[in-house]
């Protein structure tokens, strides 16, 4: 079970940045929390969303995305690991 927590937020980022991915925060219309732009490897989050959105955006995306694990460390590919298998709980 994922906490719906600024660390795990922060963990998040990492665990995309380390991937290769710039996770940026704007305003715009979205209809979802976020969107990505796979060209760029960008993901881009809806500010104005609060902290359990911004979360469960993100999560979404992660379960979506095949993340190179040879660019992980050990905690890491336990988080991206633990991020598949469980839902958030809201």
């Amino acid at each position: 079970m994922l906490t719906l927590t600024t660390h795990t937020l922060e963990k998040l980022e990492i665990l995309l940045r380390t991937a290769g991915y710039r996770v940026r925060y704007e305003k715009g219309n979205f209809k979802t929390g976020a969107c990505l732009l796979l060209s760029n490897r960008i993901i881009v989050v809806n500010k104005f969303s609060n902290l359990e959105s911004k979360i469960q955006a993100i999560v979404e995306l992660v379960r979506e995305l095949e993340l190179d694990y040879n660019l992980l460390d050990d905690k890491q590919i336990a988080f991206l690991q633990q991020i598949k298998q469980t839902k958030l709980q809201l």
